[in-house]
């Protein structure tokens, strides 16, 4: 990649990469085409609870979770080897096929497990493709402001996914919300295909190493931080759920999960406008990341809950911000797009696992529930520092 260190002068914000030629069009396109990542797990949950049980439900839900994480580095990898377009629209017809067979299948876990499971599998990687092609869109000094402007629009996925599943059941039934789900996946990888730097970026042909990018051992160190940092996320609305059913309102769950994903993404359109920074920022902002989380154990009323939710939400960009970057100069040539698939892959893993954690902690009590992130979170500090510890080459 090139050159991406900017001094104060050549600062750039959102608005710099947003005047870029079709920047506009590949972030809304992968917005739309990567809204099943917040529509999907409810949608399935809604259409499985008509007919089985909540326990199997969640269950079918964890299928779809884990074929995105199995297929997500195995799709960057093609990508790697070959082009976008082909993977993004074989993988979205795959996907679509898998969530007819869910809505074709009520009342029979397995088969709608096994949809579920291709479902998942098939969810194109856009996040990891867009990610790849910010180089060539825009100039090398906005390059870092790209990816904190992608990072925190991401947050709108995960507050509009679960109300377009809402309005899609109540219009057209709980199968509807599956529809929906794989319509917006399709139309969204038909319009993200239509930038011409999608077209014409190509993999780099090298004999690839197994492991792919993760032989590089900084970045799997760095990869396993990101796990870290997303069991800290992830236990946030099992704790959340604890919180609200103790307050006398489940309801509150979903506007206290809104304010942190604003804080997100406050935090992430604030540091477009940061210099990118060497490597060593990480682990700086991994502890700051983990400051954020400690106010949570005062577990206040409302008000006061709200607003300690947004500061929480505000680091989680700059840091992911920072480990793309850094991605992108570890990973060895040609395994980019790999390489940014397993971060977004072990911050999936990571959420799933620190939402599983939190469960029991949340039952023995509330602040108990909350002290399971920036503990976990500690552990994501010493993986960045050890990324970032000396200077000898991989």
């Amino acid at each position: 990649m090139s050159a991406i260190s900017a001094s104060p002068a050549e600062r750039a914000g959102a608005r710099a990469v947003l005047r870029q030629p079709y920047v506009p069009l590949v972030l809304t396109a992968s917005q739309v085409g990567r809204l099943p990542l917040g529509a999907s797990p409810l949608a399935l949950l809604l259409f499985a609870r008509e007919s089985v049980s909540l326990v199997t439900a969640a269950a079918l839900v964890a299928v779809f979770t884990a074929g995105m994480a199995v297929g997500a580095p195995v799709l960057a990898r093609a990508v790697d080897r070959w082009r976008q377009p082909p993977v993004l629209y074989g993988s979205a017809a795959l996907s679509a096929v898998g969530y007819v067979i869910v809505s074709l299948a009520p009342g029979r876990p397995l088969v709608i497990a096994a949809g579920a499971a291709l479902a998942g599998l098939g969810t194109p990687p856009m996040e990891a493709c867009l990610r790849a092609l910010w180089p060539a869109l825009v100039p090398p000094n906005t390059v870092h402001a790209a990816y904190a402007l992608d990072i925190a629009l991401q947050e709108v996925i995960f507050v509009a996914g679960p109300l377009v599943t809402l309005a899609a059941v109540a219009i057209g039934g709980p199968s509807a919300g599956l529809y929906a789900a794989a319509l917006f996946q399709l139309v969204g990888v038909v319009a993200f295909v239509r930038a011409p730097a999608v077209r014409e970026w190509r993999g780099t042909r090298i004999e690839r190493h197994w492991l792919g990018p993760l032989r590089a051992h900084r970045l799997a160190i760095m990869v396993a931080g990101v796990t870290f940092a997303g069991a800290a996320v992830g236990s946030i609305p099992v704790v959340l759920t604890g919180y609200a059913e103790a307050a006398g309102d489940r309801s509150l769950t979903g506007w206290l999960l809104a304010a942190q994903a604003g804080g997100a993404l406050v935090g992430g359109l604030l540091y477009t406008r940061a210099t990118p920074g060497t490597p060593r920022r990480l682990p700086v902002l991994a502890a700051l990341f983990a400051v954020g989380y400690v106010p949570l154990l005062l577990a206040p009323g409302t008000a006061a809950m709200t607003v300690l939710l947004i500061l929480s939400g505000v680091m989680l960009p700059p840091l992911l911000t920072a480990v793309f970057l850094n991605a992108d100069r570890l990973a060895p040539p040609g395994t980019a797009v790999e390489a940014f698939a397993w971060i977004m892959t072990a911050f999936s893993v990571g959420s799933a696992l620190g939402a599983a954690a939190a469960g029991p902690l949340t039952d023995a009590g509330i602040r108990a529930g909350f002290l399971f992130a920036p503990l976990v979170a500690l552990l994501c500090i010493a993986a960045m520092a050890a990324t970032v510890r000396g200077r000898h080459p991989q």
